[in-house]
């Protein structure tokens, strides 16, 4: 003998039972809104804080067990305005407001 199948009194009582399709339809409003630092959105709306890069506070967010997401967001990955100079500048003992010294002629080096 087969059991009878439950059918819903109504249309609200069918909507309650499920957790998927009619549930996402009910979502609306924004818990995040793009980071002011990092660009991304994840700034949580009534946190006030950031969790893709932690703003407000003064270190970026990062952990050792997320380390393609370290090798994303490090040293060398963006412009590097400041950094792409030092290395040339160390080479010659980061003088400043002088002209570089003459270079020797090679004939006369050797004679």
């Amino acid at each position: 003998r087969r059991a009878a199948t439950r059918v819903p009194a109504t249309a609200k009582e069918e909507d309650t039972m499920t957790k998927g399709t009619s549930s996402f339809g009910k979502r609306h409003s924004k818990t995040h809104t793009t980071c002011r630092r990092c660009g991304k959105v994840s700034f949580h709306l009534q946190k006030k804080v950031c969790s893709s890069c932690g703003y407000p506070g003064a270190k970026m967010k990062r952990f050792n067990w997320g380390e393609k997401s370290k090798r994303r967001r490090t040293t060398g990955t963006g412009r590097m305005s400041y950094m792409k100079t030092v290395s040339r500048r160390f080479k010659n003992g980061f003088r400043e407001n002088t002209t570089a010294p003459p270079k020797v002629k090679a004939a006369a080096a050797s004679s």
